[in-house]
């Protein structure tokens, strides 16, 4: 590399990647287009499949790739998989890639993070992209957000694939393990990251190899890439085993309802912790029948009450949760949809279960877990592409060596981003909401209005109703229908008011949709050709914010629903001095001007604590994002070096030379009685077992430290992480020598049944009955044991 680029990069911000390079790649390919035309379909696949490095007649000294660490080999001819691709699509999807897509495509080959506006083409590129890996010879795992895009990228993509001569394949929920197999035997696997995430928590607890399901990790190309490795980056996937667990106790749900605020317990201001007084404390006790709640006997029952007080007054429903079908339902702050197979810590969701008078969900002992980041990290590839990554790039970069390529819209963006409206009272800001709504609507202009969660939504619908509007509402109670509201929102005056589900994975078209086009496929020319032009002369898609979200990101994918592809659209959000994101985060800034009659406020000054609400918002985001990450990274070394004895013994016969080091006597007999193969076999299954043992009880015991780690550390002065790392250290080395040593203490329990095989079960080998799947969503507010021990020493101090 010259000097020059050498300094370039040295200094380079993120997000200025260099596409020089990449652009001039796009213009090769250009002008092979006419040859590559020319091709028949026979031709086309065979001329793709020659790009295959270990390909008949593949040539020796293609042309260098564009350079950076992250993806493509030197030997593959870059321009000519463009030309190859673009035709593909041409023929496969009736699309011509845009220069910009391939621009998109090279940057994914490149190991980037590709930021492409709304409306760009971010799944062709990624297919193309894929495909390119495919082609020299990467398994690829194409990461989306759930089963729904999953399926439908790998089949809208089938065609495009089939004719460059790469297999695809797609995994969901419902797939088998002999489906899964299959799938990842694909060259390009579509699935959600977590079922990704679940088959390797259960290939680690195989017991044979050929149980085993996921390959060696290869590519991860990520859709919606921030979300993902940023919002969702310490989310642990857990996979528990059924345990005799009981639910909450409602009588508990039952005694915080009766406590009154203020009196009996109080809040702190950013509403992430609550305590009970010293009043309140009094009536927990009288309430169940005079008991200390302090005594060291009664350390369960405190527990209990104040998780019970955390569900009752921290967690609302709409807001942080739904009800349905009879089960409490999350959702996911940073797409507003109901997070799938996502659940609160045991205690707490139990809790909040007894609050909505449900029945308990299951319950277990966690078996093994693994965050997004560290299954991401995994793969010695790693690209994604997403519509908003500059405003991550730092942690891109921090937490995973990635740069972001911002790639150029097709067409200008030519939409007109408006300022924010501020107001000192929420009640104002409501009021001109819903006058911005009427004066649009009656130009026949669609309005998108994005609100912060269920309850908001459905709150700000009423009121349209009642001023003669017919607004429809798409929230996480309905986002089955999403596809559907969606498709329709950008027909002339409608008004559609949504969470944040609308700010991902959506496309609204003006003038709504066309029956026969399929997504993406066909130019505008169909019969609501009328309908466009006329929203196009009221000024497009009008999105309204109904506040400013905790992250400049989700604000920037609402604003993206309008002016895509050159389309005219505007934005604008409406903010006050009330809203949740001024009072939780800059509780003590005070603006002392005055407002306009109608609330509305100009002053830079107010306008300023809005946006430093925001900073700090993002800031605490990313203080927690690393500060987990500083726990995790102990337990991932601790875990690293398990599975590489586990896989020793699962692959080798690392299992019957321990026994028959440490039990020799023993080991000699039984092979005299069932044979070398049914010792081995016992061996294997014993040492694999309570390596699995002594897994889980390590993780439930870093759990419990972790969880009263602060107020040990603040009673000792000293750092949280140094005194988790004093406690976890020496536990995580004790870990493979008392595996070991129960595993040979087993052993020499080992009887022979009548059938002829070894007695495992009377040696005390029980695995669970029966296993299960989910994330934990974290604590919304932060480590329970934390806070209430923080409230002891409040409610102490008021005693004396």
């Amino acid at each position: 590399m010259a000097l020059r680029d050498r300094l370039r990069r040295m200094v380079q911000k993120p997000g200025s990647a260099d596409l020089a390079p990449l652009r001039a790649l796009v213009e090769d390919a250009g002008e092979r287009e006419d040859r590559v035309r020319a091709l028949s379909d026979a031709d086309l696949t065979a001329a793709a499949t020659a790009l295959r490095p270990t390909a008949p007649g593949a040539e020796a000294g293609k042309k260098r790739s564009a350079g950076g660490k992250g993806g493509a080999d030197d030997d593959i001819d870059l321009a000519e998989l463009c030309a190859l691709g673009r035709e593909a699509a041409r023929r496969t999807l009736g699309e011509r890639p845009y220069d910009v897509q391939l621009v998109g495509a090279l940057a994914l080959l490149r190991g980037q993070v590709a930021e492409m506006a709304t409306g760009e083409g971010k799944t062709l590129a990624g297919a193309i992209a894929a495909a390119g890996y495919a082609l020299r010879g990467r398994r690829v795992h194409v990461m989306s957000v759930n089963d729904y895009l999953a399926r439908r990228d790998a089949e809208w993509m089938g065609p495009l694939y089939a004719l460059l001569g790469v297999s695809v394949a797609w995994i969901g929920q419902t797939s088998t393990p002999e489906e899964r197999r299959a799938a990842y035997a694909a060259d390009v696997t579509y699935a959600p990251v977590s079922e990704v995430g679940f088959d390797l928590l259960r290939d680690r607890l195989a017991t044979s190899a050929e149980d085993l399901v996921l390959p060696e990790p290869e590519v991860a190309l990520i859709d919606e890439a921030d979300s993902v490795l940023v919002d969702e980056a310490m989310v642990p996937l857990v996979l528990a085993g059924a345990a005799d667990t009981a639910g909450a106790d409602p009588s508990y749900a039952d005694l915080v309802r009766r406590l009154r605020p203020g009196r009996d317990y109080g809040t702190d201001t950013e509403a992430r912790n609550v305590q009970l007084t010293s009043a309140g404390a009094r009536e927990v006790e009288r309430s169940l029948g005079g008991i200390d709640l302090y005594a060291p006997d009664n350390l369960d029952v405190l527990t209990a009450v104040n998780v019970a007080l955390h569900a009752e007054v921290l967690l609302q429903r709409d807001v942080d949760y739904i009800v349905r079908d009879g089960a409490v339902k999350l959702i996911n702050e940073s797409r507003g949809r109901v997070a799938l197979l996502q659940r609160w810590p045991d205690g707490l969701q139990a809790a909040v279960e007894a609050k909505e008078a449900l029945d308990a969900s299951p319950s277990g002992e966690i078996l093994d877990s693994v965050t997004v980041q560290e299954l991401i990290g995994r793969y010695p590839v790693r690209c994604g592409m997403t519509g908003t990554a500059m405003a991550v790039a730092g942690q891109l970069r921090e937490f995973y060596g990635l740069d972001v390529a911002v790639i150029p819209p097709n067409r200008p963006c030519v939409r007109d981003d408006r300022p924010d409206r501020l107001y000192a009272t929420s009640a104002d800001k409501e009021v001109a909401v819903v006058e911005e709504i009427a004066a649009a609507h009656a130009t026949g202009r669609p309005v998108l209005v994005g609100t912060g969660d269920v309850a908001e939504s459905e709150r700000l619908a009423r009121r349209l109703v009642r001023a003669g509007f017919e607004p429809v509402v798409l929230n996480a109670k309905n986002d089955a229908e999403e596809a559907a509201i969606i498709a329709r929102a950008g027909a002339p005056g409608a008004i559609t008011v949504s969470t944040q589900i609308a700010g991902r994975g959506t496309d609204i078209r003006l003038g709504g949709p066309t029956p026969e086009r399929a997504p993406g496929t066909a130019p505008l020319d169909g019969p609501d050709a009328a309908s466009h032009q006329e929203v196009v002369e009221a000024g497009g898609l009008l999105v309204i914010g109904t506040g400013r979200y905790h992250s400049s990101r989700l604000d920037d994918q609402l604003r993206g629903r309008a002016g895509r592809q050159g389309d005219p659209g505007a934005s604008v959000f409406f903010t006050s001095l009330q809203d949740d994101l001024v009072t939780r985060y800059a509780p003590d800034e005070e603006y002392k001007g005055g407002a306009g009659d109608d609330g509305l406020i100009d002053a830079k000054s107010a306008h300023w604590i809005v946006g430093h609400a925001q900073r700090v918002a993002e800031g605490v985001d990313l203080e927690l994002h690393r500060n987990t990450w500083r726990y995790n990274h102990l337990i991932g070394l601790q875990r690293a070096e398990l599975l590489a004895e586990r896989e020793e013994v699962l692959r080798g016969d690392a299992g019957d030379r321990l026994m028959a080091e440490k039990a020799p006597a023993k080991h000699t007999e039984l092979v005299g009685r069932v044979g070398a193969g049914e010792v081995a076999r016992a061996a294997r299954q014993l040492l694999l077992f309570h390596l699995d043992r002594r897994w889980s009880d390590h993780l439930g015991f870093l759990t419990d430290v972790r969880e009263g780690i602060h107020l040990r550390s603040l009673g000792r002065g000293m750092d949280p992480l140094i005194e988790f790392n004093s406690e976890a250290v020496p536990a995580g080395k004790r870990l493979l020598p008392d595996a070991r040593a129960a595993a040979v203490a087993a052993f020499e329990k080992l009887e022979v049944a009548g059938d002829g095989t070894l007695d495992l079960a009377g040696a005390g080998l029980q695995r669970p009955s029966a296993t299960w799947t989910y994330l934990v969503h974290d604590n919304p507010f932060g480590s329970l044991d934390e806070r209430t021990l923080k409230g002891l020493i409040s409610l102490f101090k008021g005693r004396k």
